[in-house]
């Protein structure tokens, strides 16, 4: 005869009952997904040095090498009073910073999963990129810091004043936000580390087809058409207005409408690829 042990269960265990009293768990606020996001982002710069680095030693690099090779020579040609230094700090500063974004990191949490059981949370989908977009405009402003002080050092002065100083921060900080969203479309599009990487070369073409090393009024022929289209020549007469002409509203608006304009686009492609993300997860 066989026997049956009545000690193994006949079905399924029951679900277990949440207790009296209990609270179920429950979204947090958008802000606070934005902050965690943010804040996880922004701890982990410390420890990944080695691309934070290079963003500021290399425009440095450039910014007093330009300088010592060709301020003289251009100076000597230029009107009476053009700083050099001056009209090369904007560029300087911009090739410090554009391009540089947790990209990286967001393309490693899609390696090894992070990302995915992200999306398991009740966190918002749009606070992913958000919080890591806050770090990025933390960052963007930290790393100004460094090309300025040694502008100032070198006898940049800013005719628009402190205030002046805290407008170019501003403006270049947006300026690299709106950047930001090429890298993550690739990031999110992709998940390949090799093509976030090469993401900076899209700023290549916008870099040097335009005012980055004479003035526009110096430029003539096909160069100067390409300039007039390109967001950057504006980008750069409006921060080049605050030190070097004060307070020049017309120049600064366009620079605002073409960060506009870059960040229209990018984060366009950034968001849409991030829907195609989370549908295929």
């Amino acid at each position: 005869m066989t026997s049956i042990d009545a000690t193994l269960p006949a079905g399924p265990a029951p679900a277990a009952r949440p207790e009296p009293g209990a609270i179920a768990p429950r979204p947090a606020g958008f802000l606070n997904d934005v902050s965690a996001i943010a804040g996880r982002a922004l701890r982990g710069i410390p420890r990944d040095l080695e691309s934070v680095i290079p963003s500021v030693f290399i425009p440095l690099f450039f910014f007093v090498v330009n300088v010592g090779a060709l301020q003289n020579i251009t100076e000597s040609q230029a009107p009476p009073g053009f700083d050099f230094k001056a009209f090369q700090l904007p560029i300087a500063v911009i090739f410090g910073i554009t391009g540089v974004s947790r990209a990286p990191t967001l393309v490693t949490d899609i390696q090894d999963g992070y990302f995915d059981r992200l999306l398991l949370t009740p966190v918002r989908r749009l606070a992913i990129l958000l919080g890591l977009m806050v770090a990025d405009l933390a960052l963007a402003c930290a790393l100004t810091l460094p090309v300025i002080g040694v502008g100032l050092a070198l006898g940049v002065r800013f005719d628009s004043g402190p205030l002046g100083i805290l407008a170019f921060i501003a403006i270049l900080a947006l300026w690299g936000l709106a950047f930001t969203g090429f890298p993550y479309a690739i990031a999110l599009k992709t998940g390949n580390p090799a093509a976030v990487n090469t993401s900076f070369l899209l700023f290549f073409p916008f870099a040097f087809l335009t005012s980055a090393f004479v003035p526009r009024d110096e430029m003539t022929g096909w160069l100067d058409v390409i300039a007039g289209w390109n967001p950057v020549t504006y980008l750069l007469e409006g921060l080049r207005s605050l030190v070097m002409e004060g307070w020049q509203w017309a120049d600064l608006g366009r620079a605002v409408a073409a960060v506009a304009v870059v960040a229209a686009l990018s984060m366009s492609l950034c968001f849409a690829a991030l829907r195609g993300r989370v549908r295929r997860s």
